[in-house]
């Protein structure tokens, strides 16, 4: 990651320069780096998600947000865009800078970002004291991780699919705001690449 501007800033004085600018920047330790676009199929995962957690959340108190929401790790910062929020927290029902009590964080991995959102992303969300799960969809082929909090405090891994269900029958569960669905709705109508098949040696 490249800061995209020289100058450090203030959590207030990066609110109000990003408030004006026409990218979206995230906002670590006083600096700000630009967000990158996503491919076509990090973008179809988060809408086919999201789609599918509005109707479950309808009702509920709690609110799903896309990657244009801020999340605030601490007064004084992290700022991140995740590609998608669930909230529901009251306060943040009436916030218009950036969400401040998530439950729920999901990131779809791209090449470039996935080891800054396994790593020290992840260790930078777990100060949020609200948020119960984290998960990380992969964007080039059917794979999630979803760490979540347990009672005692400590963050447990569980994959999808696991070793012993097959990727179109293995079903997603969010325990955090008890969801759950297919991975073939997550991975709705994508069509990942096949792998080149090597030449096999014409023998006469």
């Amino acid at each position: 990651m490249i800061a995209d501007v020289q100058a450090r800033m203030s959590p207030d004085e990066y609110l109000a320069w990003e408030a004006e600018q026409p990218l979206r920047h995230e906002y670590i330790d006083g600096e700000v780096y630009a967000m990158t676009g996503g491919t076509l199929p990090h973008n179809a995962i988060a809408v086919n998600l999201i789609g599918a957690l509005r109707g479950k959340l309808r009702g509920t108190g709690c609110k799903v947000y896309a990657a244009d929401a801020k999340v605030r790790v601490a007064v004084n910062g992290p700022y991140f865009y995740p590609d998608l929020v669930v909230s529901c927290h009251e306060r943040d029902r009436r916030a218009t800078d950036a969400i401040h009590y998530p439950k729920l964080v999901v990131e779809v991995l791209s090449p470039s970002t996935a080891g800054f959102d396994r790593g020290d992303k992840f260790k930078l969300y777990r100060r949020i004291p609200t948020l119960q799960e984290y998960v990380l969809i992969d964007s080039e082929k059917v794979g999630i991780d979803c760490y979540r909090k347990t009672s005692a405090g400590k963050w447990e891994l569980t994959a999808y699919p696991d070793d012993a269900t097959d990727g179109e029958d293995a079903i997603l569960e969010l325990l955090s705001i008890d969801f759950s669905c297919p991975l073939a709705l997550v991975y709705e109508e994508l069509e990942f690449p096949q792998p080149e098949q090597p030449e096999r040696e014409l023998i006469l």
